[in-house]
């Protein structure tokens, strides 16, 4: 056996499931969620999750260092992916819960506002192949617990400066699928 087959066995995405998808975001059946990510990927359904407090800034999450993809690149504020017969709604409520220890109770407004597909090399390490759902809320109570496995720091930062300024934030490294929402974002 290779290395890389070793790797592969040993690797939690090997497995789990992701649902591949048409450019349309039409469902196209369950694939492995490690092939997904490797070669030359397979299209299939993501969401991410930007989280605001009452005073418009965005509560960025630094990707904890044991992640296979972007590893210690920031995001705002969870990225996923759905399982079967999950919403993306409920994908993220979980996402929140698990990674930052948010719960539904701290806001009331979770929105699906965009969605858009991109595909993007990382390193040698694989790929993301998406079409991304974009999520917005605003934290009514920004209390956070956040899952060190998950998450290795977090911060606030006000969004509007962040939205028409990003050069001066490029020393944080940006996950790719959180600039393009960003890029994309026109409601705020």
């Amino acid at each position: 056996m290779s290395t890389e087959d070793a790797d592969t066995l040993e690797h939690e995405n090997a497995s789990q499931d992701v649902i591949a998808v048409d450019e349309n975001d039409e469902p196209q059946g369950l694939v492995n969620r490690l092939d997904a990510h490797t070669g030359d990927g397979i299209r299939h359904r993501a969401f991410t999750a930007l989280i605001f407090d009452g005073e418009g800034n965005i509560l960025l999450a630094q990707r904890a260092p044991n992640k296979r993809l972007w590893d210690t690149h920031w995001d705002g504020t969870v990225a996923s992916h759905p399982v079967e017969g999950q919403t993306q709604k409920e994908a993220t409520r979980e996402r929140l819960e698990e990674e930052l220890g948010i719960t539904p109770d701290q806001y009331s407004d979770l929105r699906l506002t965009d969605r858009f597909e991109y595909k993007r090399y990382y390193e040698n390490a694989g790929l993301e192949h998406e079409v991304c759902a974009v999520l917005q809320l605003t934290l009514d109570d920004t209390s956070l617990d956040p899952d060190e496995e998950e998450v290795a720091g977090l911060m606030w930062v006000p969004y509007e400066r962040l939205h028409e300024h990003p050069e001066w934030y490029r020393q944080l490294r940006l996950c790719p699928w959180f600039e393009i929402a960003m890029r994309r974002d026109v409601n705020r």
